[in-house]
């Protein structure tokens, strides 16, 4: 009788708790992520689990055995990077880079750093505000609902953003060859937008570079927008996070981080001597990684092969002969094809033939008036 009456009990307090829950409006609910103190506020689509998953661990760089620093411009009037630009204008939920940008600054979720002309900082020291931004280049806007000056946020028109004037972005590219796992990989460390814009009397455009964002902050928020990069395939079977971590785009490199620290217009003032060193630059980053390991057997063979088909070229071009031009190609394969079916062709002679016979030298006939048996009488007379 007395646990009934004790289990009575618990259920009128209980009860009466709910009640005056109810009646003064609060709601009991499990504490979440959001609610720890210092936690980021996440956008729709980008949870605060995502946000860990794709934050960058520091890199120690003595498990690094070789590292190249690229400074490359894209741009975007170049087929292989109008998906950073197209839409312009927000079409379905689907927004270009420069608005996904603008969008989560203007929120407080994505902090930029100096432009600085030579040397990129990034520090607290060489963050800028958004505000300072919006004045420097002229971008309409005004002040968010809950805008503290410690937190401030803004709101920008879609038509104030000046999407369709950021033709071009800077970009910094890590080349790694990482010691533990012997292989090379290449990573986008920062981006920066740059705008194009002519004067008040028309002329050539200038460019403006605005602020770097560091990929690794800005990785979250392109992994939920999906892209389509192809025109004979309209479906947007990637992301931007795809599209940077895999390089599908294309960019002049003008400038590597060297100890004068000059760009490579500064140090090859000539066009083609310009065009010459990036296509150096280029061919040895690509060719870094093979030099590390030892060449294969089919490997020797078609080097060989490319070195005599060259070969043949610069001889046809050299003595004006078309017909040896024509033929270069089919020599290497025309040869080495021929040398083995030569070295078949006597494998399977020498195994076929047989030996020849020996003719055996014939014996001279003997006859019975031989000079040495003449005999006496003859000779006497």
């Amino acid at each position: 009788m007395k646990k009934f009456l004790l289990a009575a009990f618990s259920i009128i307090v209980a009860a009466g708790v709910f009640a005056q829950d109810v009646s003064t409006g609060s709601v009991v609910r499990r504490r979440g992520p959001g609610d720890r103190p210092g936690a980021k506020e996440t956008t729709p689509g980008v949870t605060q689990r995502m946000q860990s998953h794709f934050e960058e661990t520091p890199k120690d760089e003595s498990e690094l055995q070789w590292m190249r620093v690229m400074y490359r411009q894209l741009d975007l009037t170049k087929d292989a990077n109008g998906a950073l630009y197209y839409p312009d204008e927000p079409v379905e939920g689907q927004e270009n880079l420069f608005r996904i940008i603008m969008g989560r600054m203007a929120d407080g979720q994505l902090g930029a750093y100096e432009y600085l002309d030579g040397r990129e900082v990034f520090t607290d020291a060489y963050k800028v505000k958004m505000r300072d931004v919006l004045d420097r280049f002229h971008i309409l806007y005004t002040d968010a609902k809950g805008s503290t000056e410690k937190n401030p946020r803004f709101v920008i028109e879609e038509s104030d953003v000046p999407a369709s004037e950021v033709l071009s972005y800077y970009i910094i590219e890590k080349w790694e060859f990482d010691r533990r796992s012997n292989r090379m990989r290449t990573r986008v460390e920062a981006i920066c937008p740059v705008l194009h814009r002519s004067g008040d009397f028309g002329g050539e455009a200038v460019k403006y570079p605005m602020f770097w964002v560091k990929y690794d902050e800005l990785r979250p928020f392109l992994s939920t927008q999906n892209i389509f990069t192809d025109d004979d395939n309209n479906l947007a079977t990637c992301t931007y996070d795809d599209f940077f971590q895999l390089g599908l785009y294309e960019g002049d490199i003008y400038k590597t981080r060297n100890l004068k620290n000059k760009s490579l217009m500064q140090l090859h003032p000539d066009p083609d001597d310009l065009a010459h060193a990036r296509d150096s630059i280029q061919q040895r980053l690509d060719s870094y990684e093979k030099k590390l390991w030892v060449p294969s057997l089919e490997e020797l063979a078609e080097r060989r092969e490319a070195a005599e088909k060259a070969a043949a070229l610069a001889e046809g071009q050299n003595s004006g002969d078309e017909t040896a031009v024509g033929q270069a190609d089919e020599k290497p394969a025309r040869s080495a094809r021929a040398s083995r079916s030569k070295r078949g062709s006597d494998r399977s002679k020498a195994t076929k033939s047989k030996p020849a016979k020996v003719k055996k030298p014939k014996a001279p006939k003997s006859s019975g008036s031989s000079g040495a048996t003449r005999s006496v009488r003859n000779r006497r007379r």
